[in-house]
């Protein structure tokens, strides 16, 4: 028989966590598994579940933001979900959805709990007092998991440290298609005028990713132009950074554009990331042979010193993760 399994995601726009779970939810075996995936609000990851007819379950209360109001009816609408789906096995992705969805997951008797660790949150530029408690409430939910996945040694090495965890915890890489064809670029060269040297970035656009840095280079360099893919809630907030330094004519938001369709129009891929995991673009980058400059954080050097991208083939994820989920407990 088929395991059902149920992917738990805290946002369903368009990121690396995202991109991980529909890349699995599509090429788990469909002899072997009943795919189902679990969100709060509507995004393109939503869109794209629909369109390749995986059963999905909108969650509306699961949201990235503290909310005990939110999290309380979050927490009882998942297990009614478990209840009436009965899953074998529960792939919890990002913190919220991790911390929410082991508790429910866990008093439905769920015999299979795995959570991906996107990069630890506690990573993030907050203060001691959040980062303690961002520390804490991942140790449980990773403590409650029956198999932990990391996608980088960089934080292999941390989950080894965390009391009753390290035994249980595995790395996979985050993994690619390294036979994708990449488009022209023709919609970036077209930004600018013809033998433009052009420095690009790729990802959602908030703290995390640190798009600004980029802005403020180019406001101190007047011989910089730079493209900045992607949407998300700091855009606003770029674009009026823009105007102010008066950089229109050589700094473009152009908002979200599949990364194969540009990277051929950069020069130079450059990641200012000040948190990562492991970044599926700048594999991607890397495939497209781009000069990469990037801040070493998350799993960036794994990507970088890399002999060969063979270790982050998709099918090198699947494989791994496949036997992850094996072998089925008897108990919870």
């Amino acid at each position: 028989m088929k395991k059902k399994i149920l992917f738990i995601i805290t946002k369903s726009n368009w990121g690396g966590a995202q991109r991980y779970v529909y890349d699995l939810a599509l090429a788990l075996p469909k002899d072997q598994f009943d795919v189902s995936v679990a969100f709060g609000a509507e995004g393109l990851l939503a869109k794209k579940l629909r369109e390749n007819q995986i059963k999905i379950f909108p969650i509306q209360s699961l949201q990235r933001d503290i909310s005990v109001g939110n999290d309380i009816k979050s927490f009882f609408e998942l297990l009614h979900v478990f209840g009436a789906e009965k899953p074998d096995i529960v792939h919890l992705n990002s913190s919220k959805a991790g911390g929410v969805g082991v508790l429910a997951a866990r008093l439905a008797g769920i015999r299979r709990i795995i959570f991906t660790a996107h990069g630890w949150p506690f990573w993030e530029q907050r203060n001691s007092l959040s980062r303690a408690l961002i520390y804490l409430f991942s140790w449980l939910t990773a403590l409650l998991s029956h198999k932990v996945i990391v996608i980088s040694n960089y934080d292999l090495r941390v989950a080894k440290k965390m009391p009753f965890v390290g035994h249980k915890t595995v790395r996979i890489y985050n993994g690619i298609d390294l036979n994708v064809l990449l488009g022209s670029g023709k919609a970036i060269r077209d930004e600018f005028l013809p033998g433009t040297r052009i420095t690009g970035t790729i990802g959602e656009l908030n703290k995390n990713k640190n798009q600004i840095a980029l802005i403020e280079e180019a406001k101190n360099n007047p011989n910089m132009h730079v493209v900045i893919v992607g949407d998300g809630e700091n855009r606003e907030f770029l674009n009026k950074k823009i105007k102010e330094y008066n950089l229109n004519a050589r700094v473009r938001l152009i908002g979200f554009r599949p990364a194969s369709e540009v990277l051929k129009g950069f020069d130079v891929f450059a990641l200012p990331s000040i948190k990562e995991g492991l970044p599926y673009v700048l594999l991607e980058a890397r495939m497209a042979g781009l000069p990469i400059v990037a801040n070493l954080v998350g799993g960036v050097t794994e990507i970088l010193d890399a002999k060969d991208m063979s270790e982050f083939s998709l099918k090198e994820m699947v494989q791994k993760t496949i036997a992850v989920y094996e072998p089925m407990p008897t108990t919870s």
